[in-house]
């Protein structure tokens, strides 16, 4: 088996928090397996962690579809014209050319997965 197809095993706790492009107030990902790497052609996936307020804005993936499963807290999903609570056990599909947003509008942090598949 070659490097490139060996698989990924990471333990969450040794990836560093990032605050990424769009992203403000505290809103936090750990990349725990990014596209292309281990064999992987396509998929990312990550864990999230939205401090109280915090948010991303408002855009669109032209070349990618998302899953976000949430697990803690409470927030608002903006989801092409429509504006969705969110709660722990929620999960959305993203489409693609869809603009979307999300803030934490809860008092605790907003915790939950996503998953991009590019097109």
């Amino acid at each position: 088996m070659s490097a490139a197809s060996a698989g990924v095993l990471r333990n969450a706790a040794a990836v560093p928090w990032i605050e990424g492009p769009g992203h403000h107030g505290g809103a936090l990902s750990k990349v725990l397996v990014a596209a292309g790497e281990g064999g992987s052609r396509l998929t990312d996936y990550r864990i999230s962690s939205y401090a109280p307020g915090a948010h991303v804005a408002r855009h669109a993936h032209e070349t990618k579809e998302q899953i976000y499963h949430f697990l803690e807290g409470e927030g608002l999903l903006e989801l092409g014209e429509a504006a969705h609570v969110v709660r722990a056990g929620d999960c959305a599909l993203i489409p693609p050319h869809v603009p979307h947003a999300l803030q934490n509008t809860g008092m605790g942090r907003l915790v939950f997965i996503v998953v991009t598949v590019p097109l």
